[in-house]
């Protein structure tokens, strides 16, 4: 079915008109708005992370857990207006959530990519340069 124009109609008042002007060259930025639970994985270590994705791929959360205790010994989140205690804990039910369904295969494939997401963050920490205090 190929749709026709009806009468009185012409086919250029169909199209986009090829006299317009081209775009003004905005660019836009786009962030990605991750939940309290993706937004409290540690920015870890590089070999930590690759570990913590080793254990996550055999042991659904074990590499979750492990990550837990990298925020009390300073690791950088992406939630710095929350206190270290609640973001360890948020990391804590995330590795329970892994665990628990992991029966049912979620829990696994979950645990794999957050380890997957803990390297990809620990390759940009790697790119942050560190401040000497000298």
């Amino acid at each position: 079915m190929d749709p026709l124009p009806k009468d009185g109609e012409s086919a250029a008042g169909t199209e986009p008109s090829r006299s317009a002007a081209p775009s003004s060259g905005v660019v836009v930025q786009v962030r990605e708005k991750k939940g309290p639970l993706r937004a409290a994985i540690p920015y870890m270590p590089f070999p930590v992370a690759v570990i913590c994705l080793f254990l996550n791929t055999f042991v659904p959360g074990l590499g979750t857990f492990v990550s837990a205790f990298t925020v009390l010994c300073g690791a950088r989140t992406d939630l710095p207006d929350r206190h270290i205690c609640c973001v360890f804990w948020l990391n804590i039910a995330a590795a329970l959530i892994q665990i628990l369904t992991a029966i049912v295969m979620v829990g696994w494939i979950m645990s794999i990519f957050w380890g997957m997401d803990m390297v990809i963050l620990a390759s940009k920490y790697r790119a942050i340069p560190v401040p000497s205090v000298l």
